[in-house]
């Protein structure tokens, strides 16, 4: 296939990107800084909160196959993915204020159930977005090497938004020194302005964008059928499993940074900069994996970020054996390279998923993207649900006591969740994925024949 055969326009990247500013900043926000804001200034305990977390991915078992088989089926003059992405504006911004705005006059019952409300709020609104609008990145174009450069500047930009996020949490930071009050009135003045910009961006992105109409009307299976494509598809059933065993492995690393930061770094001021550290080599390392997947293909690139990340945070298992300065090197030079491997995965992963996805038109004739991404995004959220459950319990039962110095024990079980366990799963992901055969000759295979069979409709 001509290498700028299927070309998106830089037009077309900025505005599919741009939403990704502001769910990046919520995401981080969300899932770094609501557990430790629920324990420590809501004073709701972690198990309660690792409830919470997992009650939101059962419900996801309901909502993500949901959304991504009736966004394949829409039929709609803006198209099928827009229409969703539109509607899931105002449900995003309301549920993320409402996490961070919890009247001060709520009981711990009251404090329990509105958390709890906010959190599968959250979630289930950023389904009506993020599946869908992980489909449209996959149809605005089948060209190869052009899907990583789309997902590539989306990662980008996702990860431009956990940056902005950054400045927040040292505010958050900052507040929570003040006590729970001031914290409470920050917490909620920046999610009303960060609702705000998400809401202005996302609707830049539906004006600007267009769709694709010969895959529109494209998906007549039952919903029942269309996840048994799924599954059955060998390709994708890989990926499900290496997924989830990836999702598991890092689940705990955001829900724990703040807590490995303040209890076990013992330098809470700059967990910021330590996020940073990982953020900066993400975002700006996409521009190398671009050209490196040609070279080297996506596959082998995906499995060596794997490893990469890995061996990054399965060096912070040592960090409660090193002294206060070793504590702070070591965990800003894996934290680099632990940014490394994900501006990788974030670049050619998906763009491996879209490729899966065609092998799927290959196979039934039918365009259905949101129940690819549905499942993936249900998988990734499911893995990172079990493991908030697990960490709030370990850190209920090791000891755990909000704002005092922690044992080494407790110490010793943040650091297994953050680091060991990681290790584990990643290596076993990289393993299991070394076996995925779609690579670039196969899918240009595939891209004949689907070229040749659209080509034979119209003629």
């Amino acid at each position: 296939m001509n290498a700028n055969a299927d070309r998106v326009p830089w037009r077309t990247i900025v505005a599919y990107g741009s939403p990704g500013v502001g769910a990046g900043y919520m995401y981080l926000v969300v899932n770094l800084y609501v557990m430790k804001f629920s324990t420590d200034v809501l004073l709701i305990a972690p198990a309660v909160m690792g409830v919470i977390f997992s009650v939101s991915r059962i419900w996801d078992a309901i909502s993500d196959p949901m959304v991504g088989y009736l966004s394949d089926r829409t039929r709609h003059p803006m198209g099928r993915r827009r229409t969703w992405i539109l509607a899931s504006v105002l449900p995003i911004a309301g549920t993320f204020v409402m996490l961070f705005s919890p009247p001060d006059d709520l009981d711990k019952a009251g404090s329990i159930a509105w958390m709890a409300i906010g959190v599968i709020g959250f979630y289930s609104a950023m389904t009506l977005f993020i599946v869908p609008h992980m489909s449209l990145g996959a149809e605005l174009t089948t060209n190869y090497h052009e899907r990583s450069r789309l997902f590539g500047l989306r990662h980008a930009a996702f990860t431009a938004g956990s940056i902005l996020a950054l400045v927040s949490m040292q505010i958050f930071i900052n507040a929570e020194q003040e006590g729970p009050a001031v914290a409470r009135a920050t917490a909620s003045s920046l999610a009303w302005l960060a609702g705000g910009i998400s809401v202005i961006l996302i609707v830049y992105a539906v004006i600007k964008l267009r769709e694709r109409p010969d895959f529109q009307g494209r998906m007549k299976s039952n919903p029942f059928k269309a996840y048994a494509d799924v599954w059955r598809n060998h390709h994708a059933r890989l990926l499900i499993i290496v997924t989830f065993i990836e999702n598991v492995g890092s689940a705990a690393i955001g829900a724990l940074t703040l807590y490995v930061a303040q209890y076990v770094v013992g330098r809470p001021m700059l967990a910021p900069l330590m996020i940073l550290s990982y953020m900066i080599p993400s975002a700006l390392s996409v521009p190398l994996w671009i050209p490196l997947s040609r070279r080297f293909g996506k596959i082998r690139l995906w499995v060596f970020s794997m490893l990469l990340t890995g061996f990054s945070f399965g060096g912070m298992f040592f960090l409660p054996f090193l002294d206060e300065t070793m504590k702070i090197w070591t965990i800003f030079v894996l934290a680099f390279f632990a940014g490394l491997a994900a501006g990788c995965g974030g670049t050619v992963g998906p763009s491996v998923q879209g490729d899966v996805i065609d092998y799927d038109e290959y196979l039934t004739g039918e365009r259905k993207e949101g129940a690819y991404f549905a499942a993936w995004n249900f998988v990734f959220k499911s893995a990172t649900g079990v493991m908030l459950l697990l960490t709030g319990f370990v850190l209920q039962f090791s000891g755990f006591t909000p704002n005092q110095e922690q044992t080494m024990t407790t110490q010793i079980a943040m650091v297994s969740l953050y680091g060991a366990f990681p290790f584990v799963c990643y290596i076993i992901g990289a393993v299991l994925f070394s076996r995925f055969t779609l690579d670039e000759s196969a899918h240009a295979e595939i891209r004949a024949e689907l070229d040749s069979r659209r080509g034979a409709a119209t003629s």
